[in-house]
């Protein structure tokens, strides 16, 4: 099981790749290249997952926190630890501490 101070490292790091992912202007064009990929076939459910994925940070830091924990648990030599289960919990509690930190930041702008 990883420990506490693992999970708050896991979780500062969802919350940036979430942000950069969702939000930083770096991936603009990527995400306006999605976008309009998608309108082109506005029907298409796997394009409109994609869009939602990378437009949404409870969508896009659930699976960025599975891999984060699963790089982490690998290169640790954690992943035989503990039965599968744990490290289900884990994911969850990663993925939950960044969306923590997401509202966080999203409640201090909406302050400004």
């Amino acid at each position: 099981m990883i420990s506490p101070e693992e999970l708050a490292l896991l979780a500062l790091a969802g919350y940036r790749a979430t942000q950069l992912v969702v939000h930083d202007s770096i991936l603009d064009p990527v995400r306006e290249r999605v976008d309009t990929w998608q309108q082109r076939k506005p029907n298409s459910a796997v394009r409109a997952a994609l869009v939602t994925l990378i437009s949404c940070v409870y969508c896009s830091g659930w699976w960025i926190a599975g891999m984060l924990l699963a790089l982490w648990l690998a290169v640790t030599a954690q992943w035989n630890v503990g039965p599968w289960a744990v490290h289900g919990f884990e994911w969850a509690a990663v993925a939950g501490a960044a969306v923590l930190l997401n509202r966080w930041d999203d409640s201090r702008k909406d302050a400004s």
